[in-house]
């Protein structure tokens, strides 16, 4: 066989192999793709969007006793280490952030021993602006969850239920904290009737946009007292509440990994 003969044979085997590699691979594909169906993950299919719900965390953001909860010291700078990095401190309860069932317990569940599967649920927003407008000591009660329930079917199992009352339009005021001249706090929250009645579903955490789940004048936490204990959880001082919709969106809590925590700032956000 002629010199030239050989290079083009070679040359064919070559191109043949392949394609016979990428025959391999795209039919290796396509059967994967056949053949593995997760479970989704989202309330309705394929997300159109994504909302971020977490307030950016700063050093004067207003906290429930009105004393400073975290704290910058910068140990490296560009400009001598050529990199930058600070040492936090911090309350795990500042900012957007978790209540773990240990913050109300004496040996409940840490944030660091909350399931993952507990933080991506349906979320069901449960708008109560309009009665936070008019008293800034309103309460999410059963006749909310009934009005919510009449027009928008059961709630989901497995949600994540919170309270919609537009207080977070007020961060950044004193109207955030809402003390009045004795230092009583004024914002909403749930009552604990309502507690008390999706203790009876599978509901996995309540969630507010103000700061505490229980409204600004509870002489008793009685809220927390009775939600974690249980062993589900809350989250606290939520934001945007009011870009989404009363049922279908999907919520993803970033909580903390931190051993023995009872809490900690989140990252948090919702598909729509």
């Amino acid at each position: 066989m002629c010199h030239h003969c050989v290079i083009e044979n070679v040359k064919a085997n070559m191109l043949s192999r392949r394609s016979f590699f990428i025959g391999g691979i795209a039919s290796a594909a396509a059967a994967a793709t056949v053949t593995v169906a997760p479970q989704p993950l989202f309330a309705q299919g394929l997300p159109a969007r994504a909302e971020d719900l977490t307030h950016e965390l700063y050093d004067t953001f207003p906290t429930f006793f009105g004393a400073q909860q975290l704290f910058y010291e910068k140990k490296f700078s560009y400009e001598k280490d050529t990199f930058n990095l600070y040492e936090l401190r911090l309350s795990e309860h500042t900012g957007t952030h978790i209540d773990a069932p240990l913050h109300f317990t004496a040996d409940g569940k840490s944030v660091a021993e909350l399931p993952v599967e507990d933080l991506i649920a349906p979320l069901v927003v449960v708008d109560i602006r309009g009665k936070a407008d008019a008293d800034p000591d309103a309460q999410l009660t059963p006749d909310d969850l009934k009005a919510w329930t009449d027009a928008n079917g059961d709630i989901p199992a497995g949600a994540v239920v919170a309270l919609n009352s537009g207080w977070d339009a007020h961060l950044g005021t004193d109207k955030f904290r809402n003390a009045d001249a004795n230092g009583g706090l004024h914002f909403p929250g749930f009552h604990v009737e309502a507690i008390q009645q999706l203790l009876e579903t599978s509901v996995k955490a309540i969630a507010v946009d103000t700061l505490s789940l229980d409204f600004g004048q509870s002489p008793d936490f009685i809220v927390h007292n009775t939600w974690l204990p249980a062993g589900r959880y809350g989250i606290e001082a939520l934001a945007n509440l009011g870009a989404l919709p009363a049922t279908g969106a999907t919520i993803v809590v970033g909580a903390p990994k931190v051993r023995g925590g009872t809490g900690g700032p989140a990252r948090i956000f919702a598909f729509v």
